[in-house]
C-alpha cells in the first residue's frame, strides 16, 4: 500500500510540471524555512490530499484548485507543542483558537495524569466540571478516548503521554503508599495497554498528588515498560526550585535505569531564592548528555507558571483527593498545622515561598461564578477585599471552589528564560489547553502562555532582540520535538510528510495577551494547515477541521495503523541523522546476549527497517550503522507476544 501511494506520488508531481495536473493548493514565492535549522530559501510548495507532493521551484504553467502567494511570508511546518493539556478540551471547543492562530498544529498532551485509562473515582472528584462543560465521559481506554476524538473532527493533532500518576490514581487510588508486587504488576500492565493503544510515552508530575506519592524505584520499574514500547520519559520533576539539582538527579536515573529518553518538562529554575542558577542546571543536563543520558527539555517563554491554587498546599494534604482536602482546611488543627508548614518551607516545593508570598500569586481561573470576580487579582488583593489574611484568604478559596483554582505564580527571572531558551535541545510548549476568546472555554481568563508562546518567541526573542535565528527557532518549533516523540513524516516540509504547514509574516507575528488581559489571539499567523485542511486563514478560523489522534510507535507497531506497519513478532523503526532526515542503507543488525547475529536488515529509501523475531531474545542488542555516521546501540528484551520499536538518530563523524 505504501510502495503504490508513492508511485502514486511521484506520478503525481511529475505530471503535474509536465501536464499541469493540478495540485489542491500550491504555495507560491515564499521563504522556506524547512524546520530542519537550515537556511530559508525561495520556493514553492503542493498539497495533494494530506500530504506535501512537491517542494521547490513550479513552473508558471503548474496549477492548482488554489493558489496562495505567500511573498514576503515564512513558510514552515505546523509547530508542534510539546506540552499542551487539551485532551478534554478538544472535546468541549474542537476549535482550538489559542493554538491556530499562534501556528500549532499538533499537540502533546498527557503531563502525570492522563486522560486514559479513567479512573471512575473522577467523576464524583470533578463532577462540578464534567456538569459546567457539558462533559460526557464515555471512555475507559486511551484506544477508546482516540476513537470519541477522531469522531470530533478537531482542528489540531492530539498525542499523548500516559500518566504515571493516572495508572497509580487507577490501582491505588488517591493514597500515600507504596504499591505491592501484585499492585506494581497491574500497574505496568496499565501502561503496556496505553501503549499498544498509542501512547508517545510515560510521564510524571511528581509535585502534584498522587504522583507525589511515588518512589523513584516504583518510576523505573514503569519507564521500563514504556521504553519496550519505544517510548520515552516525560516528567515534571520532583523539585524545579531549592532542590532542582536531585530533581534532575533523580530524572536521569530512571534514565538511565529503564533505558529510556527523558524529557524535562517546562525546564525553569523556580524561586526567587534560586534565580540565577539556568547555568548550573544546563550545565547538568550538558553533562548528562556527555555522560550518554539521553535528555532533552521543553520551556514556555513567561517568567510565571500556572497551576492550581491547591498547588501551595502541602502533597500530604492532598492524600484521598480534593474533597479530602477541603475537609482537612476546615479543620482547625489540620489548618493551624498547615499554615506551620507553609511557613518553614521545608519538605517539599514551596511555592508560596518561591513567588515571595501573596502579592506573587494571581488567580487566573475558576468556574465557580461567586468567584470569578477575583479572576485577575493576587491574593494579596482578594485577601484586602474579603478583609483577611493571605493564609485564610487562600484556605477558603480552595474550600469554596473544591479546589478548583488555577493560579499564575510569579516565580521566574527573565535572564534564566533566556539562557534556558538558547540551548539546542530545548523545545517549545505552552502547557495549557486549547481555548478560545468565546464560548464556554473562553468564560474564564487564563495564562498569556495559552495563546502566545509560540508567538512571542518570533516576535520578542527572534525579531526584535535577535537572541535567536528564525531558522533554530523554527526547528525547536517544529523537527526537534517530532524527532523526541518520534512523530512519523511531520516536522520538516519534505515530500510525502503531512501537510502540517503554518505560514507567517515575520514582521509582524506577535503574542499580544497580557496576565491583565490574557485571552487575545496572536497577530500574524497567516495560513495554518493541518492535514491539508486550510484550518486558519489570514489570522481567522475557517471552520475546517483537519486534526487526527496521533498514536504512538507502539500502536503502529501491532499492525493496525493505516500503512501496513510491522506487526508483533518484529522489530521495527525508522534511521535518521540528528536533523531528522532519513538514512537508507543504514545496516541495523539484531544479536543475542552472547554476541551472536540473529537478524539483520537495511534501512529503505525512508529510513525504515524490520527484522522478524521468530522467538524470545533476552539482553538482546541492536546495532544501526552507516559509513560516515557514529554507530548507535540499543538493548532489548523480547518476551514472544510484544511488539518492539527502535528509532535511531545517527550522528556524523565527518
Amino acid at each position: 500500500m505504501k510502495t503504490k501511494l508513492l508511485l502514486i506520488l511521484f506520478f503525481g508531481i511529475f505530471t503535474a510540471s509536465a501536464f499541469s495536473q493540478q495540485y489542491d493548493m500550491l504555495i507560491r514565492n515564499g521563504k522556506i524555512v524547512d524546520g530542519s535549522g537550515n537556511p530559508w530559501f525561495y520556493g514553492d510548495l503542493g498539497i495533494i490530499g494530506d500530504r506535501i507532493a512537491f517542494v521547490g521551484h513550479a513552473a508558471p504553467e503548474v496549477k492548482a484548485k488554489r493558489t496562495v502567494d505567500a511573498s514576503g511570508l515564512i513558510v514552515a511546518p505546523g509547530f508542534i507543542d510539546m506540552l499542551g493539556q487539551s485532551e478534554e478540551n478538544l472535546l468541549i471547543d474542537k476549535r482550538a483558537i489559542s493554538k491556530l492562530t499562534q501556528g500549532i498544529t499538533t499537540e502533546i498532551t498527557g503531563e502525570g495524569e492522563s486522560v486514559a485509562p479513567f479512573v471512575k473515582f473522577d467523576l464524583a472528584e470533578r463532577k462540578d466540571y464534567f456538569e459546567h462543560f457539558h462533559l460526557t465521559v464515555d471512555w475507559d481506554s486511551l484506544d477508546q478516548y482516540f476513537n470519541r476524538l477522531a469522531k470530533q473532527h478537531a482542528a489540531i493533532n492530539l498525542a499523548t503521554y500516559v500518566g504515571a500518576g493516572q495508572v497509580r490514581k487507577k490501582v491505588l487510588g488517591m493514597v500515600n503508599r507504596a504499591p505491592t508486587a501484585d499492585e506494581l504488576k497491574d500497574m505496568e500492565e496499565f501502561v503496556g495497554d496505553a501503549m499498544l493503544d498509542g501512547a508517545m510515552g510515560i510521564s510524571t508530575a511528581l509535585i502534584y498528588a498522587p504522583s507525589s506519592y511515588a518512589q523513584t524505584d516504583e518510576l523505573i520499574a514503569l519507564a521500563k515498560v514504556a521504553s519496550k514500547y519505544g517510548g520515552i520519559y516525560a516528567t515534571h520533576m520532583r523539585n524545579e526550585g531549592d532542590e532542582e539539582m536531585l530533581a534532575l538527579d533523580e530524572a536521569f536515573r530512571i534514565s538511565r535505569e529503564a533505558s529510556i529518553p527523558v524529557e524535562i518538562f517546562h525546564l525553569k529554575v523556580s524561586g526567587k531564592q534560586n534565580w540565577g542558577k539556568m547555568q548550573q542546571v544546563i550545565s547538568k543536563i550538558e553533562d548528562a548528555r556527555a555522560h550518554g543520558i539521553d535528555v532533552t527539555a521543553d520551556q514556555y517563554p513567561y517568567v510565571a507558571s500556572a497551576t492550581s491554587l491547591g498547588a501551595l498546599i502541602p502533597p500530604k494534604y492532598h492524600e484521598g483527593g480534593s474533597n479530602a482536602l477541603v475537609a482537612r482546611l476546615k479543620d482547625p488543627k489540620t489548618k493551624e498545622a498547615i499554615r506551620q508548614e507553609l511557613e518553614s518551607g521545608k519538605g517539599y516545593e514551596n511555592m508560596w515561598r518561591g513567588v515571595g508570598g501573596p502579592e506573587g500569586v494571581m488567580l487566573v481561573s475558576t468556574i465557580v461564578p461567586e468567584l470569578k470576580q477575583y479572576e485577575g487579582r493576587t491574593v494579596a488583593d482578594v485577601a484586602r477585599m474579603q478583609r483577611k489574611g493571605p493564609f485564610d484568604t487562600v484556605c477558603d478559596l480552595l474550600i469554596q471552589s473544591k479546589d478548583g483554582i488555577v493560579a499564575a505564580y510569579f516565580s521566574m527571572q527573565e535572564n534564566d528564560v533566556r539562557l534556558a531558551m538558547q540551548q539546542p535541545w530545548l523545545s517549545v510548549g505552552t502547557d495549557y489547553g486549547a481555548v478560545a476568546p468565546d464560548g464556554l472555554l473562553g468564560e474564564s481568563k487564563s495564562h498569556p502562555r495559552a495563546y502566545g508562546s509560540f508567538t512571542r518567541i518570533l516576535g520578542k526573542y527572534v525579531r526584535e532582540e535577535h537572541l535567536l535565528r528564525l531558522e533554530d527557532a523554527i526547528r525547536k518549533f517544529t523537527c526537534l520535538p517530532a524527532q523526541r516523540v518520534r512523530l512519523d513524516h511531520r516536522g520538516l516540509l519534505r515530500e510525502d510528510y503531512f501537510a502540517d504547514i503554518t505560514i507567517f509574516d515575520p514582521a509582524k507575528v506577535l503574542d499580544v495577551g497580557t496576565f491583565e488581559s490574557p485571552n487575545r489571539p496572536s497577530v500574524g499567523i497567516e495560513y495554518v494547515f493541518v492535514n491539508g485542511t486550510l484550518a486558519l486563514e489570514h489570522e481567522k478560523a475557517t471552520g475546517q477541521y483537519g486534526g487526527r489522534p496521533l498514536r504512538g510507535p507502539a500502536y503502529q507497531a501491532r499492525g493496525i495503523a493505516p500503512e501496513g506497519l510491522a506487526p508483533r513478532g518484529s522489530v521495527r523503526g525508522f534511521v535518521s541523522d540528528t536533523e531528522g532526515w532519513p538514512l537508507p542503507r543504514t545496516k541495523v543488525v539484531l544479536t543475542d546476549a552472547s554476541g551472536t547475529d540473529v537478524g539483520s536488515t537495511i534501512s529503505g529509501r525512508e529510513g525504515k527497517y524490520e527484522i522478524p523475531l521468530q522467538q524470545p531474545c533476552e539482553n538482546c542488542s541492536l546495532m544501526a550503522s552507516r559509513p560516515g555516521f557514529a554507530a548507535q546501540k540499543r538493548s532489548l528484551t523480547y518476551n514472544g507476544s510484544n511488539p518492539l520499536w527502535f528509532g535511531f538518530a545517527l550522528e556524523r563523524t565527518h
